[in-house]
Parts: structure tokens; C-alpha cells; sequence
């Protein structure tokens, strides 16, 4: 059985764990959104410079999903609402 103190510790390390995970942001492609709209959003919400995301654009059609950004949860989750909230389809997974 396990100490009050010991399932503090446990539960620290966890949440440690995962603050130190990196995670992935993924971009799906669709045939719905232009790759103007597509390359415009990942400017302005991933912050890349065009030929970036032309290039994240470019993989996302021919491979059907790419990683535009990795980072720390919040972060990633922010900017999958954002590319939601575009039209795009994305989501976050763990590196």
C-alpha cells in the first residue's frame, strides 16, 4: 500500500513526464481547402516563412498528413484550434 507522499511523488513524475514530452502537430490533407489557404495558415499560425510552408503544404498532398510544428502541449493544441477553426483538418500526437 502506498504512502500519501508516495502517490504525490507518483503523480509529480507523471505530470513531469508528460510536461517533457513533445508532441506533434499534424496536418491532414483534404479536398477541400486551397494550398494558398493551406500555406497562409501555417504562416500565420505555425509562424513559417513561406517556402515552409509551401513545403508542409506540398507533403501534405502528396503523402496525405505531414508534421507542420512540434512543441510542448499547449502550444501544439492552441495551434491545432486555430487550423480547426480555418477549415484544416489536424490533430496532436506524441513524438
Amino acid at each position: 500500500m502506498q504512502s500519501f507522499s508516495q502517490t504525490q511523488t507518483l503523480e509529480q513524475a507523471d505530470l513531469l513526464e508528460l510536461l517533457e514530452t513533445r508532441f506533434q502537430l499534424l496536418v491532414f490533407n483534404d479536398d477541400v481547402n486551397t494550398f494558398d489557404h493551406v500555406i497562409r495558415s501555417l504562416m500565420h499560425i505555425c509562424k513559417h516563412e513561406w517556402i515552409q510552408a509551401e513545403q508542409c503544404a506540398l507533403l501534405i498532398h502528396t503523402t496525405g498528413k505531414t508534421v507542420v510544428k512540434s512543441g510542448e502541449l499547449n502550444e501544439m493544441n492552441a495551434m491545432c484550434t486555430a487550423l480547426h477553426d480555418r477549415g484544416i483538418s489536424a490533430s496532436v500526437v506524441s513524438e
